[in-house]
């Protein structure tokens, strides 16, 4: 069973926001001849790097819901110029819509369980990525989605 990671999308007020910021990702790495991928860094390294690496993603909290995912690809531990240990987590270039699910703020990044894991948008039923993002939002809040 997969494990994921879940974190603040800092800087990003809608997932368009984060699509956008991943395209340039994208396009900055395909200029420089590599894999169309994005990362992103942080302070902690994961201890169960195998569990993630599994099919796991990052599951974005966007506006204090979570509302999207990246497919974890890789996780690369480095030092950086003022000596801390850091983590690269080297992401999947596609952002997947989830199922609304409300988070409180929190620092860095926390493990999420499968279960615990919101539903990809496709797999809630037909007609519900078609509906507005705010009537979504409104719905997953009063609970009815």
């Amino acid at each position: 069973m997969a494990l994921h990671l879940i974190k603040l999308c800092v800087g990003a007020d809608s997932i368009d926001d984060l699509r956008e910021w991943v395209s340039e990702r994208s396009l900055i790495a395909i200029a420089a001849g590599m894999e169309p991928h994005s990362s992103h860094i942080t302070r902690m390294i994961p201890k169960r790097d195998q569990e993630l690496l599994d099919g796991g993603s990052l599951y974005w909290v966007i506006k204090g819901q979570v509302q999207a995912r990246q497919r974890l690809l890789g996780l690369k531990s480095f030092t950086d110029v003022d000596g801390i240990s850091r983590c690269e987590l080297v992401l999947g270039p596609e952002v997947i819509e989830t199922e609304f699910q409300p988070r409180r703020a929190f620092q860095g990044w926390r493990y999420l369980t499968e279960e615990d894991a919101p539903r990809d948008l496709k797999d809630m039923g037909e007609g519900t990525a078609d509906l507005p993002l705010e009537l979504r939002r409104e719905l997953a809040e009063l609970g009815l989605l």
